[in-house]
């Protein structure tokens, strides 16, 4: 018997008698190694049994697990005094301690190192281990590292987990990781070197979302590159682009254009771009969606009617867009969590990679809610790595309205607080659609917002002209703002005819 063996008992508990030390040979554990663990072999009411025997800091037995034949447990005692499962063995503090899962794996790990290192397990299986290790913080802290060595199962890794927000101090917790299920499986098949390198290999826990210049360097080393471009030159070079990962924000008053410019973006993503775009549009149904989308492949407002197209032209326009373009049918349900399980799906499944959302608030009933959504919205962009581009609706502002020519600012976004903060860039389109001169009246003025890239780009604007015969939009060579005196006084050549819708 050992010493531990020999400490006086807590009265009234009936444990079962100890018996002896015994190898295991079967499992490898020598007998050397049962002595130094009192690791016993007795009986109860006939049968043999194994004894894992617990101790407390003064190494008196307080709990016994008692082991059937067929890995059949049983347990005597109080768990309330008892040390995780040889923690008596060692001295308190030192350079290292390994935590394993199982007592068995205890056993074999400090077969493995002669008994010269400090090894511990928890003392109900993964479930516990937070907790078990939480109660003896301590003892636990007064070593330079701290291993956790659990089984590499789901269960063992999920309790690996839950153990990393222990308040363990920084730099202590590391995590070792075996080719096996554990320790005793390392035993048996021999692999002592590995499982020893496994320890002095075990990585330091840093918490997710924290990296050093090392896990960046490599990354950070590549050439900046302009993103995919936006539809107008003009806007690709004050943004450089758009960025996988990113989402944008377009807002406009009623019928200022803001439609047509998505519209226009995906006829350009799918024509120029070759990619495939997921179209969400919560208040127009997707026959309406794809017509208007089709009109600006074609050059054509299918839309409207005119006479200035035929079916057959719409029915070409329509099969250039099949498997280009996916759109959302929501019934009638403007629903978060159905649109967000859309878009996962056809990122994930259908290889889209440019989003067109119109209108997010038609997801929320208020801002808190809104806040939500633009928080989950700007995570799924970069989770899936995608982009989305999302129109929102603008309050009334004081002054001149946004229909006449009011100037579009961040604050007009309903929501704008959380809108703001998640976009990386932030879109206003303005036009005066009352003005008497039909040239302003037809001039869209396109503002960039927020630019979260650069900061270069906020405050520029863009002036957008609009073909009535094409419905497209384009960028206008002239200012007519500037012009305005001159055409007042005959002196300038532009039609009248291009007026928006």
């Amino acid at each position: 018997m050992t010493e531990q063996t020999e400490a006086a008992a807590p009265r009234n508990v009936d444990f079962v008698p100890l018996g002896e030390p015994a190898d295991w040979a079967s499992r490898g554990i020598a007998l050397e190694s049962a002595q130094k663990w009192g690791f016993t072999r007795s009986e109860l009411n006939g049968q043999p049994v194994r004894l894992f025997n617990y101790r407390n800091s003064a190494s008196q037995l307080v709990w016994q697990k008692v082991r059937f034949a067929g890995k059949d447990f049983r347990s005597k005692g109080n768990k309330e005094d008892m040390c995780l499962y040889g923690m008596w063995l060692w001295r308190d503090g030192g350079k290292r301690v390994v935590i394993v899962e199982g007592e068995l794996d205890a056993i074999s790990l400090s077969q493995m190192q002669g008994h010269k290192w400090p090894v511990v397990s928890i003392p109900n299986g993964c479930d516990g281990a937070a907790k078990a290790l939480r109660k003896h913080l301590n003892w636990l802290e007064q070593f330079d590292e701290i291993v956790l060595m659990f089984d590499q199962d789901e269960p063992g890794q999920k309790a690996t987990d839950e153990c990393k927000v222990i308040p363990f101090t920084p730099g202590k917790l590391r995590i070792a990781s075996l080719p096996l299920k554990d320790a005793n499986e390392m035993l048996m098949a021999g692999r002592i070197k590995e499982t020893i390198d496994a320890i002095w290999g075990a990585k330091v826990y840093r918490p997710d979302g924290l990296v050093s210049i090392d896990d960046i360097l490599e990354d950070a080393l590549e050439d900046p590159v302009i993103g995919l471009p936006w539809c107008f030159e003009e806007l690709t070079k004050h943004t450089y682009g758009r960025r996988l990962g990113e989402i944008y924000g377009v807002g406009a008053g009623t019928g200022i254009g803001k439609t047509d410019f998505l519209m226009q973006q995906i006829a350009f993503d799918v024509n120029e771009l070759k990619e495939v775009v997921g179209a969400i549009f919560l208040e127009q149904k997707p026959k309406e969606t794809a017509k208007r989308a089709a009109g600006k492949f074609a050059g054509k407002r299918f839309h409207v009617p005119d006479g200035s197209w035929t079916k057959d032209e719409l029915r070409r326009a329509l099969e250039e867009m099949r498997g280009k373009v996916y759109f959302y049918d929501n019934f009638g349900q403007t629903d978060w969590e159905l649109v967000k399980g859309h878009i996962r799906y056809m990122a994930v499944t259908l290889g889209v990679r440019i989003f067109y959302l119109d209108h997010l608030t038609a997801l929320a009933e208020d801002n808190d809610e809104l806040g939500v959504i633009m928080k989950e919205l700007a995570g799924l962009a970069n989770e899936l790595n995608i982009i989305i581009t999302f129109v929102s609706h603008l309050a009334t502002p004081d002054g001149k309205p946004h229909e006449e020519g009011g100037r579009v600012m961040i604050r007009h976004f309903r929501g704008s607080r959380s809108i703001g903060f998640w976009s990386f860039f932030m879109f206003g389109l303005e036009r005066d659609q009352q003005h008497e001169d039909p040239i302003i009246a037809a001039t869209t003025i396109f503002r960039i917002l927020k630019d979260r890239f650069t900061g270069n780009a906020t405050g520029k604007t863009i002036n957008l002209g609009f073909e009535s015969e094409t419905g497209r939009l384009f960028v206008r060579d002239d200012d007519p703002f500037k012009d305005k005196d001159a055409r007042e006084h005959g002196f300038s050549n532009e039609s009248d005819d291009d007026l928006p819708f």
